[in-house]
């Protein structure tokens, strides 16, 4: 289910963000120190995964946080930051991304840029592929990692480029040939959203029936489309241009509609992410096993685009605390017990959800005492900035 509309941020605001981000909690200039933890280089296979492990980055709120605030709270140093933009960015856009390059390249951590085909997946074409791709490689060339995830969620109904699979496929392979060829230390990133509720029936871009969307979408040929169709393998790229795989999987409540705040079932985020969840939210054990599918059968990197815990300020239930924690405690075992889980990036933000018509609390780190037991919590496995920089000098021999 979609939990956000746009989350593009006033370039003024990105410049102000990025301002600070380079300074540390004291105002002084912030110095990455050498690289303890290493990512490593592409390799044509796994281009960007860690040697070992999994990276742990955060989706902030870039008009009211910083990277140096985060990392503060945390006690860490995130290795990937996520950023939204539009297809094919604005040039006040590029502003702001130009100045996020700046401000990573510094800290020795990783960008994962979302680009949104806002105005369709006609708006896709060779020539503003080619010109991505070009300056995505000059970032690469800088030192800059780049986990390309375009037109995210493309299986909901809520988005412009959401349920036109051929289409679809077609714009991704289009950009993923650019970029391959022209950004040697950008990978892709293909991430639809869970599958539960699909085919979210009632949202303003869902598939039509009679159209030829409608038919390719329709994957047991029964004439309607329901949840035993399968709500990923439509959208599917193919191998050779999809880098890493990916999935929004957020912990909203335990039954629709949304807006308790409850804490989730034991288990929950694991059999979501493998098909077999059969809770209080409802069957979902009819939908394939992403991990199964994407992460080991075919051999890709799995990250978690997006994941975090609902909890809506004054509103009856459990407290904050126990049901962000239960969710991290599953999100973290997850990370200790499937090795093909390579990226895990929490959403840090406080924001009106329309879903709801409220405002949602999805951040764990602004309540120290929160933070403190999250940071306690970080298996051993993940990985933090700074990242290696040998990915860096191969990029620019390239």
């Amino acid at each position: 289910m979609a939990h956000i509309d746009l989350r593009l941020v006033p370039v003024i605001g990105i410049l102000a963000f990025l301002l600070a981000a380079c300074q540390s909690s004291d105002g002084s200039e912030r110095v990455p120190e050498p690289a303890a933890e290493a990512a490593a280089c592409p390799d044509g296979t796994a281009r960007l995964a860690p040697a070992d492990g999994a990276l742990f980055g955060l989706n902030l709120d870039w008009a009211n946080d910083t990277p140096a605030a985060a990392s503060a709270r945390l006690g860490r140093a995130p290795a990937v930051y996520v950023l939204f933009a539009s297809y094919p960015p604005t040039a006040d856009e590029w502003h702001g991304i130009e100045a996020a390059a700046s401000t990573l390249i510094a800290k020795g951590a990783a960008l994962l840029l979302t680009l949104e085909p806002n105005d369709g997946l006609s708006a896709v074409t060779a020539e503003n592929s080619a010109a991505l791709a070009e300056r995505l490689g000059a970032f690469n060339r800088r030192g800059l990692p780049i986990y390309l995830r375009f037109g995210h969620e493309m299986n909901g109904s809520w988005y412009p480029w959401s349920q036109q699979p051929q289409r679809f496929v077609a714009a991704f392979r289009l950009v993923a040939a650019a970029v391959h060829h022209s950004a040697a230390l950008t990978a892709t990133v293909w991430a639809p959203n869970y599958g539960g509720g699909y085919p979210f029936t009632g949202g303003r871009y869902g598939a039509l029936p009679g159209s030829p969307d409608f038919a390719t979408l329709d994957t047991d040929h029964d004439g309607r489309l329901s949840t035993a169709d399968d709500p990923y393998a439509p959208y599917y790229p193919g191998d050779d241009a999809v880098d890493w795989v990916g999935m929004s999987l957020y912990h909203w409540g335990n039954a629709y509609p949304w807006g308790e705040n409850e804490s989730p079932e034991p288990g929950k985020f694991v059999s979501q992410l493998r098909g077999t969840y059969a809770g209080a939210g409802g069957d979902d054990s009819a939908l394939p096993d992403f991990y199964g599918v994407y992460a080991e059968a075919h051999g890709k990197p799995l990250s978690i685009t997006e994941t975090a815990a609902f909890y809506e300020p004054g509103e009856p239930g459990a407290a904050p605390s126990d049901i962000k924690e239960a969710w991290w405690t599953q999100v973290f075992a997850a990370v200790s017990d499937l090795p093909g889980i390579r990226m895990v990036n929490w959403f840090e933000w406080s924001k009106f959800e329309s879903e709801v018509s409220h405002e949602v609390d999805w951040t764990m780190s602004r309540d120290p005492e929160m933070a403190r037991r999250f940071t306690a919590a970080l298996p051993g496995r993940f990985v933090f900035a700074p990242l290696n920089p040998a990915c860096a000098r191969k990029a620019s021999a390239t």
